[in-house]
């Protein structure tokens, strides 16, 4: 819902920062693997009982995937299709790991949310994807999220609020279950619009 928004507060320090490191000679892919490196880390620390050291990682990982671009854009003009692809891929493997990290941490009052919240994200992350696919073969384009290789039609849960709930998850693991199964549901409603939204568009 936010990232429009933050995307023209972000992006004129991330490209800064991106044209330093492309100078260095460092490629967008790296960051996009070492970003998702340090995403899993994040994941495994939440899931050995230290969901507060695990903060500082998760928002590391999420600097690297704002940075990735914009070292793309430093070095050729933006992102290459098989680098929107990594970073797509990547990201969506560091969203999936989280809520694993918290089953992990304690089946029993967690699994159940953690296989909702999962179920939420795997849709919503279908819709967004088709969408996508659907709007390249229609030749519609956007740059409402900045310069990506693929069309990125907005929801109601984002990066941001996905961030913002993860960080939430880590200082309060004890409510891990009815804050899963409140984003969950406000997830699973993000994709129906998306899909009502298609409806719409794509007639």
């Amino acid at each position: 819902m936010f990232d429009a928004r933050l995307r023209r507060l972000i992006d004129p320090p991330l490209n800064v920062i991106g044209r330093r490191l492309a100078r260095v000679g460092l490629s967008a892919n790296v960051i996009t693997i070492a970003g998702l490196l340090v995403g899993l880390s994040a994941a495994v620390l939440i899931g050995f009982g230290y969901p507060m050291l695990a903060i500082v990682p998760l928002l590391t990982s999420r600097l690297a995937d704002g940075i990735d671009g914009a070292v793309a854009r430093a070095t050729g003009g933006g992102p290459t299709s098989f680098g929107g692809f990594l970073d797509i891929t990547c990201d969506f493997i560091f969203y999936g790991s989280i809520p694993l990290a918290f089953a992990v941490l304690d089946p029993d009052a967690n699994a159940f949310a953690a296989a909702f919240l999962l179920f939420s994200f795997y849709a919503n992350g279908s819709a967004f994807l088709a969408f996508a696919i659907v709007a390249e073969k229609e030749g519609i384009e956007t740059s409402a999220q900045g310069q990506k290789t693929l069309y990125y039609v907005a929801g109601l849960l984002e990066g941001a609020e996905t961030i913002g709930f993860f960080i939430l998850l880590c200082l309060l693991p004890g409510y891990f279950a009815p804050l899963a199964w409140g984003f969950g549901a406000i997830c699973t409603l993000s994709a129906v619009l998306r899909i009502w939204l298609a409806s719409r568009v794509f007639r």
